[in-house]
């Protein structure tokens, strides 16, 4: 097992298919762009190399997304525009999923309105209608291709997710004034830290 010890929380990542090697101390806490941040609007690029770099990367993303704390992290939110993000919908945190060039299908008509939050978008949850029923199909850290049925939370994590791959935001599903809102207290907040 590989537990790691992080401002009071232990993390098992040895469901990460870690080298033996790897040593907590060789992980990074990663910085995550906030909204506006134009680079949050990059598409993102398809994973071509599966190699250590990647799984480093890998690594520190899930570091970054428990630290947050949060549910799933894309690539795009720490400004490396790949299709890579990584997600654990589990009380426990202990079910890291590892999602590289995802692809869903839509599995039902069915849409659900749940309030969502971001890791870009602190402290602001709105609600958004996705469907609720969704098939990924996605490659893991090795280049391995899967395949899984996805509903409820994790449905909702993994849509949330793509369309940041996407150059898109949840809050682009909200009315232009909610939006403007949000955007103008967050420029008043970058200000003010700046």
């Amino acid at each position: 097992m590989y537990l790691y010890q992080y401002n009071g929380k232990i993390i098992d990542f040895s469901v990460l298919f870690l080298q033996p090697s790897f040593s907590a101390a060789t992980m990074s806490l990663l910085p995550i762009l906030e909204f506006p941040d134009p680079r949050l609007r990059t598409v993102a690029e398809p994973v071509t190399v599966f190699n250590d770099e990647l799984r480093q990367l890998i690594k520190d993303m899930f570091e970054t997304m428990y630290d947050a704390p949060g549910i799933g992290l894309a690539a795009t939110q720490i400004n490396v525009h790949q299709r890579i993000i990584t997600i654990d919908t589990s009380e426990e945190k202990n079910d890291p999923l590892v999602v590289i060039n995802p692809q869903v299908e839509i599995l039902t008509d069915e849409t659900e309105k749940q309030q969502e939050g971001c890791l870009s978008v602190p402290g602001y949850y709105e609600d958004v209608v996705r469907p609720t029923n969704i098939r990924l199909t996605a490659q893991d850290e090795h280049g391995k291709e899967y395949s899984i049925e996805a509903d409820d939370l994790l449905a909702i994590c993994v849509q949330h997710e793509i369309d940041h791959l996407e150059g898109k935001l949840f809050v682009d599903y909200l009315s232009p004034l909610k939006r403007n809102r949000i955007r103008s207290k967050l420029d008043k907040l970058h200000r003010q830290k700046v």
